[in-house]
């Protein structure tokens, strides 16, 4: 009878489940919310009371916390991460530490214990530290903004919080205990599981994936067993078993399976993931008044706490406001992570259904927010850094545009600089001009990457911090007497401005310029033209060689046959996907 009643439980929750997912998917809200209202749905307190055993479902789960843990630690790379610049380590090392600590002293004044074997504070303050991988790389991956450098900050410091997340629940089962020889045992128990871990997969798991790569559902069941092998050895040494898993993924992470791996498991893990969520909306509790009053607290608290965490140390480090900014947007919300350390510290009686409820509250209104927050990252910053400006921030856009303006005049700008513009530059600097000097000595670029201004200016380049969206950067760059405008960034890749845009500035601010722009489609690149483009760069045509060769010859000769080659090409190519 049991058994039919838990086979019903998961019937009934998964089929539920997936009509609010669908529901959430058209509303484009985050399905990890869709499971957590199937819970309340379905639980006994808000809910139809259809889960009569709540137990079962949260007993099956765990192995879907486990293998989701593992998948996250498949996904840390410890080269990339050990190989970060300042930037990425000393913000990452930061924004936790300070997080917590203004956590501890926010929640602590609102009577939240951490005293007499309650941990209410510390498991708010930690939980409000840690950020949502999924909700973050799904938007960013979907705007085209993960290789950006706001992009790669955002997923540089959710690494480190995935660092500091397995160092918490290493600590976990001995918080009961807190005298220093049991914090001490802890972290030695899990550094050496780690050490464990990482030599046999060293000197034994890449002989034995390299001999079973070849066979699809070996690698597979291999992966699992290693899994559960590390997370049941953790649970062996009193360490959660959950942590366990972690570094199991984190020790196969530098494998070249472990994507194949993460294909595999990824699909396993999601139907016990979607119980998980489940499980957890079934323990909410009824929102009483001074429970949402706490979760909006703590909802407001998460945002500014990232703003004063993330941007103060960014900006220090001179990645100027926009750089600064953006993964600060980005980084408001609570984690999943968070509510699986919520679970655990329950179920170690650390804390309360009550905490668990504020959790959940918070990761719900931080999800959906976050959703608009980061599809309106850039329009955000922009509202945002005049205000800072105003205050007294001295942006280095504004520095640099002042203080490093063109010497003397400079016959071609480049308005951003990312990989297709590398490529060319490339190109060029093997070139010269037609007096004979170096080509990259006659130009110029804009743009607000940091990292591209600290290489161009070792290479001798001017450069000029700024935004290209900005119509006064391009005012006040002093770049009248250039003879060629180039942007090389397709639209997918901008962000507040398109091609057709700057080609329309370009011809405002500089009326004898010629204008080069860049276009992915076709139907944009004969638009481009129409509009009064010289040239319309398309990478998957143009190599960057010959860009180059265009480029050198745009000031001295006329663009007219070659713009007329170019757009009758264009009307004739008949392209599949064009």
């Amino acid at each position: 009878m049991h058994e039919a009643d838990l086979l019903s439980n998961i019937g009934i929750a998964i089929v539920v489940a997936n009509a609010f997912a669908l529901l959430a998917k058209a509303c484009r809200q985050p399905i990890l919310l869709a499971y957590l209202a199937t819970g309340i749905f379905l639980g006994p307190d808000m809910g139809l009371g259809w889960v009569k055993d709540p137990e079962s479902i949260a007993l099956i789960s765990e192995i879907g916390l486990i293998l989701l843990l593992f998948i996250i630690g498949l996904e840390i790379d410890l080269k990339k991460l050990l190989a970060s610049g300042k930037t990425l380590i000393v913000s990452g090392i930061s924004q936790f530490l300070l997080c917590t600590a203004l956590g501890i002293a926010f929640f602590s004044a609102f009577g939240f214990h951490l005293r007499e074997g309650r941990f209410d504070a510390l498991y708010l303050a930690v939980a409000m530290a840690l950020s949502s991988t999924m909700i973050v790389v799904k938007l960013l991956y979907d705007k085209f903004e993960l290789a950006t450098l706001p992009g790669r900050i955002t997923l540089g410091i959710l690494v480190f919080q995935d660092i500091w997340a397995i160092l918490f629940l290493s600590l976990q089962p001995s918080l009961l205990t807190p005298r220093t020889s049991f914090i001490l045992l802890s972290f030695v128990k899990g550094a050496g599981l780690v050490a464990l871990a990482l030599l046999l997969s060293r000197y034994f798991l890449t002989r034995l994936f390299s001999w079973i790569a070849k066979i699809p559902e070996l690698l597979l069941v291999t992966a699992i067993a290693w899994c559960f092998l590390v997370s049941g050895i953790a649970g062996a040494l009193g360490l959660s078993r959950e942590m366990g898993a972690l570094v199991a993924g984190v020790s196969l992470s530098t494998f070249p399976y472990n994507i194949d791996v993460i294909a595999k498991v990824i699909n396993i893990r999601d139907f016990f993931v979607t119980l998980f969520f489940v499980g957890l909306g079934l323990q909410i509790p009824v929102p009483t008044g001074p429970l949402m009053i706490h979760a909006l607290a703590a909802s407001l608290f998460l945002i500014l706490t990232r703003f004063f965490s993330i941007f103060p140390v960014l900006f220090f480090l001179r990645n100027g406001l926009r750089a600064s900014l953006i993964p600060s947007i980005n980084l408001a919300q609570m984690s999943e992570f968070s509510l699986v350390i919520a679970s655990l510290g329950l179920a170690f009686q650390h804390i309360d259904k009550e905490v668990v409820g504020i959790l959940t509250f918070v990761f719900a209104i931080t999800s959906v927010l976050s959703t608009y927050m980061i599809q309106y990252n850039h329009e955000i910053q922009g509202i945002i850094a005049p205000i800072l400006l105003r205050l007294g921030l001295h942006d280095r856009d504004r520095l640099d545009s002042a203080s490093h303006s063109p010497e003397t005049s400079k016959d071609i700008v480049f308005l951003g600089f990312f990989r297709e513009a590398s490529s060319i530059f490339h190109e060029m600097e093997s070139m010269e001009d037609a007096a004979g000097r170096p080509l990259t000595s006659q130009v110029v670029v804009v743009d607000f990457n940091p990292v591209v201004h600290e290489e161009l200016n070792k290479r001798g380049v001017n450069c000029i911090y700024g935004d290209i969206s900005s119509v006064d950067t391009l005012k006040h760059a002093h770049l009248e007497s250039v003879k060629v405008v180039v942007s090389s960034i397709p639209d997918s890749i901008l962000r507040g401005i398109t091609n057709l845009r700057i080609l329309q500035l370009a011809r405002r601010i500089f009326p004898q310029t010629r204008v080069i722009v860049a276009a992915n489609l076709l139907q944009t690149a004969r638009q481009l033209y129409e509009a009064g483009a010289d040239f319309v760069y398309i990478p998957r045509i143009h190599s960057a060689r010959q860009m180059a060769e265009i480029i050198a010859t745009a000031s001295t000769q006329s663009f007219d046959p070659l713009r007329t080659d170019q757009m009758r090409d264009l009307r004739g190519r008949n392209e599949i996907l064009p």
